[in-house]
């Protein structure tokens, strides 16, 4: 019980609920409720086939390219830190008249910030230190649990803001969680090179 108790904290901190729940509510503003519960759903299936790989193959595919997880934390990083400038810039703010092909764009942020270049190397740690057998239990119920919770947190977030993020509010909303996507790719991609280089 204390591996999975470990990975379930382990992988809530990584995946923060609450700053998913804010990306969601930024993405889902002005949706119903069933249209909510149906992105909620696919942005968190999104999120749990990206870890459920990273924890089964995740090692074996970056020891194929002969990639660190040092390397791969920095790069990654830098892709995270790209979508929140764009987001600073406004470039996924909703527009009226863009339809579902805005809807599948606007969770991208969102999922590469819950699936990011930290979680999935804190996944592959865990996968690499828990694992007794060929496949990592511990870790993709530990996966599973934690993305419940922020599906749950999600819909709580996106209901209790209701259709108040319009205008001039959604739009520092956006920039704001933006410059926190921005600032945790950055964390990373330093961390990654500081551990490269320290190695």
């Amino acid at each position: 019980m204390g591996q999975y108790a470990q990975g379930i904290i382990t992988i809530l901190s990584l995946v923060n609920p609450f700053i998913c729940g804010a990306l969601f509510a930024q993405a889902a503003s002005g949706k119903p409720m069933a249209a909510q519960v149906a992105a909620a759903s696919r942005a968190t299936l999104s999120i749990a086939a990206i870890l459920s790989f990273a924890a089964i193959g995740g090692a074996y595919l970056l020891k194929t390219f002969g990639i660190s997880l040092d390397a791969f934390q920095a790069a990654g990083g830098l892709v995270l830190a790209w979508m929140g400038f764009l987001m600073l810039r406004g470039n996924s703010s909703p527009t009226t008249d863009s339809g579902k092909s805005h809807s599948g764009a606007s969770l991208t942020p969102l999922i590469l910030f819950a699936a990011s270049p930290g979680t999935i190397t804190g996944v592959i740690t865990l996968s690499i230190a828990h694992t007794g057998t060929e496949l990592p239990v511990t870790v993709l119920v530990s996966v599973a649990v934690a993305l419940a919770v922020t599906w749950l947190v999600m819909l709580i977030v996106s209901r209790s803001t209701g259709g108040k993020k319009q205008g001039l509010m959604h739009d520092v909303t956006s920039r704001f969680m933006g410059l926190i996507v921005l600032a945790m790719g950055m964390q990373f991609s330093l961390t990654g090179l500081k551990a490269f280089f320290a190695a």
